[in-house]
């Protein structure tokens, strides 16, 4: 088993940043890809950014592209999302996510492992 927690949400104004973090703990792989999802109220779980743990690729929605950076620091078994340039459009829970393998996918149920989400509130 993995067990992923993330935390560093909050309330934030339009404009302004915040940083997510994911540390991840349990069974370790080889090679893993770590993610970020989101779901806001009446909507379906969308992906943000995933990570390979090497670092070496990454991948963004759309929606996110040039305001959201995903790194990893593996000494830390942590993953981080910083997130610039929030709009109110971005509030949701967020979750980090992990699956084994080492190519990204945006599928959220291709992911075997869920932190239990945080939430992020960007206001007008």
């Amino acid at each position: 088993q993995v067990q992923l927690v993330e935390s560093g949400g909050g309330l934030v104004q339009a404009g302004g940043s915040l940083s997510l973090s994911c540390g991840a703990s349990g069974r370790t792989f080889s090679s893993v890809v770590m993610g970020w999802f989101r779901q806001a109220p009446g909507k379906e779980r969308e992906f943000v950014a995933a990570i390979t743990w090497s670092g070496s690729t990454t991948s963004y929605a759309d929606s996110v592209k040039g305001r959201f950076t995903i790194s990893r620091d593996s000494a830390k078994t942590t993953v981080i999302l910083q997130m610039n340039s929030l709009k109110p459009e971005d509030t949701a829970v967020y979750y980090c996510a992990a699956r084994g393998g080492n190519y990204i996918v945006t599928r959220g149920a291709s992911y075997d492992y869920w932190g239990q989400g945080t939430q992020v509130t960007v206001s007008s």
